[in-house]
């Protein structure tokens, strides 16, 4: 008797990696161990936290700060340019006046008279006018040139800004580059393992969740992911291995303590 249970003993004791593994199992164990690796490489970016982000940010932020100095500046260039025609046309219009005026000095007839006075008259309010359009132009130079100063200075702050969240990020970056390029490496290397409908679906549901998880076990009665109860049915087809099976909450790719304990091992 004694022998016999010890024979029942060696069969229960029998495990995964000693009998061969149905294809399901294969491309469950793939996936939770690409879905291991991936974790990893989430942890090495959750510690650069929200910098790229921010740099981007600032990125951006700089570029649309120096576009609105270039159009600012543009427009001071067009103000100044109407201010110098307007004093051109001052000019133009004084010298016009004194040629009137020396005419007034030869005048034969009242109709001469009339005609002069009428250009001196009109000369003189574009004087005026212009005048006038070279205050303006100078007031709106003046706006202007206040809104290119205070995006100047918004534009040195940012940059200095950009500056030290750069140096910050190059130096988290350095210290977890290499890590990181090993771990990608031994992610591709997977991804071969696996086939092209399977990964893509993997890759989806990751994409989806907020803590990259694609691939759960089950804990508790319930889903790894979403911590929603499993129904004991349910519970014995993912034991069983024999397909596919996701959340009916959240879609995650369940998988059981076999899977997961054979996969540990590896780690």
């Amino acid at each position: 008797m004694a022998k016999k249970a010890d024979k029942v003993i060696e069969k229960q004791e029998e495990s995964i990696e000693e009998r061969e593994l149905n294809p399901i199992e294969k491309k469950l164990m793939a996936l939770y161990s690409l879905q291991k690796i991936d974790s990893q490489i989430d942890k090495i970016r959750v510690i650069r936290g929200e910098l790229p982000l921010e740099v981007q940010d600032l990125e951006d932020e700089i570029v649309g700060l120096g576009t609105r100095v270039e159009k600012y500046e543009g427009e001071i260039q067009d103000v100044s340019a109407a201010i110098s025609d307007r004093e051109n046309q001052i000019k133009e219009s004084e010298e016009l006046i004194a040629k009137y005026k020396d005419q007034q000095m030869n005048i034969r007839n009242n109709r001469e008279y009339d005609s002069i006075s009428k250009e001196l008259e009109f000369q003189g309010l574009e004087i005026q006018l212009s005048e006038k359009r070279i205050r303006e132009g100078k007031q709106q130079k003046e706006a202007k040139q206040i809104e290119v100063d205070k995006a100047k200075r918004q534009l040195e702050e940012r940059q200095k800004d950009l500056d030290a969240k750069k140096n910050e990020l190059d130096e988290i970056i350095s210290e977890t580059e290499k890590e990181e390029g090993e771990i990608m490496n031994r992610s591709k290397v997977h991804e071969e393992q696996i086939e092209e409908r399977l990964l893509a679906a993997y890759k989806r549901i990751r994409g989806n969740a907020r803590n990259g998880l694609a691939v759960v076990p089950v804990e508790r009665d319930a889903c790894g992911g979403c911590f929603s109860k499993i129904p004991p049915q349910r519970q014995l087809d993912i034991k069983s291995s024999k397909k596919i099976i996701v959340c009916e909450y959240c879609g995650r790719i369940l998988v059981d303590d076999s899977i997961v304990d054979a996969v540990e091992l590896e780690y």
